[in-house]
């Protein structure tokens, strides 16, 4: 084991893993908020925006990241769409993950017990103040895992950035093999900051389940 490639390698690594971090925090929380609106279209507009949701959701997830990645980066500029590697990382990490969180937004939603809604709609509540009143409270609890999840696919699908030259971390490594002629000390170090990765991110989401657990049960109390 040549431990100074590490050192002599180090900042790279760091920095490759800053653009990993960078391209899955923007890439998962605008995903998440594009899947969230796609999810609350599909609840309360009319069919045809549903119909068109849906073939949205049913093409995204049934072709694989890598091909929207290539038409995004190397087919957009045939559109008047010219991004940088990093900016294509981004925008193709929110296209691939809304529809994901679409559906998993669409499930919380119908878990909510129809008897509350209709009990709200009753008394006079709105549909927003029911949104955010009765419905997010109680589906945060149960789609915390779910989400959590998908989020740790989303980090490991960094890795597939390399592709156009994204400088993430497995592009980092690829150039310190390259350059070294060795392989076990740089695809430890990936597997060693994938692995932290999702060992912090499995206790965050661990924690606001939690939490969200205790809002809940005391919000119970309180009525």
């Amino acid at each position: 084991m040549k431990y100074d490639l590490f050192l002599r390698y180090g900042p790279a690594l760091l920095r490759g893993f800053g653009v990993s971090l960078l391209c899955w925090i923007v890439g998962s929380l605008g995903g998440a908020l594009l899947g969230f609106v796609i999810a609350c279209l599909y609840r309360w507009s009319a069919w045809p925006v549903r119909w068109i949701l849906q073939a949205y959701i049913e093409v995204i997830r049934g072709t694989p990241f890598m091909i929207q990645l290539f038409v995004l980066y190397y087919g957009g500029p045939y559109a008047g769409l010219v991004l940088s590697p990093i900016q294509s990382g981004i925008v193709s990490f929110v296209v691939y993950g809304s529809p994901y969180f679409a559906e998993i937004f669409r499930s919380g939603f119908e878990a909510i017990p129809k008897g509350q809604l209709e009990a709200a709609r009753a008394i006079g509540i709105g549909e927003f103040a029911i949104l955010r009143r009765i419905m997010l409270p109680q589906m945060m609890v149960l789609i915390t895992a779910p989400l959590t999840n998908f989020v740790i696919i989303l980090s490991k699908e960094t890795a597939i950035l390399s592709v156009v030259t994204v400088p993430e971390l497995l592009y980092e490594t690829q150039t310190m093999a390259a350059e070294t002629f060795t392989f076990v000390e740089p695809f430890l170090a990936l597997s060693l900051f994938y692995w932290l990765l999702v060992v912090v991110t499995a206790e965050l989401g661990r924690r606001v389940e939690t939490y969200a657990m205790r809002h809940l049960r005391r919000s119970a109390s309180a009525t």
